[in-house]
C-alpha cells in the first residue's frame, strides 16, 4: 500500500516540460514531449543514425525511439517487457531478421 501511495503521489505531482504529466505518457506520442528524459544508444550504433535509443522514465517504464527521427513517436515499455526482449536478443531469437 505504501508503494502504491508513493507512486500515486509522484504521478500526481510530477510535471515535465510542456506540462506533460506521467499519466499523459502513451505509446506513439512524440518523443520530444516526454518529460525530462535522457536518451541512450548503444556504442555499437553507427554514425549515420542507424540506431535505436532508450530512455528510462520516472514511472519505471522505458521509452524507445528511432535515432533518425528523434522527434518522431516513442514506444513505451515496462522493464519486464524490455528484459524479455533483451534476453531473447542475447539468445539469438531474432537473428533471422537481419540475415
Amino acid at each position: 500500500m505504501h508503494d502504491q501511495l508513493h507512486v500515486q503521489m509522484i504521478v500526481q505531482s510530477y510535471s515535465g516540460k510542456g506540462g506533460v504529466r506521467m499519466t499523459d505518457i502513451r505509446n506513439g506520442m512524440p518523443a520530444k514531449q516526454l518529460p525530462d528524459v535522457v536518451w541512450r544508444k548503444s556504442r555499437h550504433s553507427g554514425a549515420v543514425g542507424n540506431c535505436v535509443e532508450l530512455a528510462p522514465l520516472v514511472d519505471g517504464g522505458i521509452a524507445v525511439r528511432n535515432s533518425r527521427y528523434p522527434d518522431g513517436p516513442a514506444l513505451v515499455y515496462s522493464r519486464d517487457e524490455i528484459a524479455a526482449f533483451l534476453h531473447g536478443a542475447k539468445d539469438g531469437e531474432f537473428d533471422d531478421l537481419i540475415v
